[in-house]
């Protein structure tokens, strides 16, 4: 500082040469000059790799493009200064050196994780590849890698400055310690979390339900310590992720066939057209074009009601979409009911009859003596 104080002094006297700042102005002039042509070259060379259909090198180009300008830049500063530390007998550069080891280290690390992100939407987007990747997988390893470039990049920069790597492991192992004494519930979490994503009960997108608790929903996000779950009534749920080491989750967005499962009464007066009713439902669920008949297919008598005879329908529709599946399951019940009424039967209600005995009724009928 005291020799820039006197490197002023002499420039005001007219001391000093000013050449310096000629080239210190050429070196700008030739950054942005550099960062210039730079645009240009992505420009072209992302006219050319968008006719490719390998999508790697558009992610690489995508990812590459800002961080290169930043690099640009730091180098052209950084001899920019060198220069003017040289001319002036400043000492910019102690302070500068250090602030430019660090941008380089912030500067590759961007590129990283800008490349991670763009893969990761690239992995899952049927658009880009022809087999999708699971959200959920690509999700979990996206965000290992993310902290790992952090955590790394951290370690370099202590490095830079001058701090021993070692002794900062060491002391995070001990403070490792007392954090997993104190915060065990976030652990918890983040293992729970670890078992989601290796296990994959379930992923992004999928209808979950748990008969242990009140949790049913549309998954939207798996994170480290909690899990949002979009309800039916659209209330986002939010659910930590040890939750799921200890309660029974199921995913019917698995399932591969939805069920039709109906009891059906016919008066007791219609017991003699009970076979052929069975019969004909039979066959008209075995031809229907929108029921699996691989699957599981029964209609038989059942038992005998209080007020009818009961018969059930135990079925397996092809599709699984819920709005479908009911306009299916609404055709079959038609079905039902033509097949019903067109074998002269009809369906039962509760009823009640009273049976007289006849003596009673003569008594009744003769009256008093």
């Amino acid at each position: 500082m005291i020799a820039f104080e006197q490197w002023w002094q002499n420039l005001i006297a007219g001391h000093v040469d000013n050449s310096w700042i000629v080239v210190v102005f050429s070196i700008v002039f030739l950054t942005m000059l550099a960062n210039f042509f730079s645009n240009r070259m992505f420009n072209r060379l992302a006219e050319q790799l968008a006719k490719t259909r390998n999508i790697w090198d558009d992610i690489l180009l995508l990812a590459a493009r800002k961080p290169v300008a930043l690099m640009i830049w730091v180098i052209g500063g950084s001899w920019a200064l060198n220069v003017v530390d040289r001319s002036t007998g400043s000492d910019f550069m102690s302070v500068a050196d250090p602030a430019r080891r660090v941008l380089v280290i912030v500067t590759i690390a961007w590129f990283l994780i800008r490349f991670i992100r763009r893969a990761e939407i690239a992995l899952v987007s049927p658009e880009k590849t022809t087999k999708p990747m699971d959200q959920t997988t690509v999700g979990a390893m996206g965000k290992l890698l993310r902290a790992s470039i952090f955590v790394t990049s951290a370690l370099v920069v202590l490095q830079s400055f001058g701090y021993s790597i070692s002794g900062v492991l060491a002391f995070g192992g001990i403070g490792g310690l007392a954090i997993g004494f104190a915060a065990k519930d976030l652990l918890a979490n983040f293992f729970g979390g670890l078992m989601i994503y290796l296990d994959r009960p379930f992923k992004v997108g999928d209808w979950i339900r748990s008969p242990d608790q009140e949790i049913e929903g549309t998954v939207e996000d798996i994170g480290w310590r909690q899990t949002c779950i979009r309800t039916f009534d659209k209330r986002p749920l939010y659910v930590p992720n040890a939750t799921f080491t200890n309660i029974s989750v199921e995913n019917p967005s698995r399932m591969t066939n939805r069920r039709i499962y109906e009891n059906i009464g016919l008066r007791y007066e219609d017991a003699p057209k009970v076979a052929a009713v069975i019969a004909d439902i039979k066959a008209m669920l075995q031809q229907h074009p929108d029921i699996d008949a691989n699957q599981t297919l029964i209609v038989n008598l059942n038992s005998f009601g209080a007020s009818s005879l009961d018969f059930f329908i135990y079925t397996f529709t092809r599709t699984t979409d819920w709005v479908q599946y009911h306009e299916i399951k609404q055709d079959v019940l038609s079905r039902v009911i033509d097949i019903v009424q067109s074998n002269e039967a009809d369906f039962a209600f509760p009823t009640q009859t009273v049976h007289i005995p006849d003596a009673v009724r003569l008594a009744e009928a003769s009256g008093p003596e």
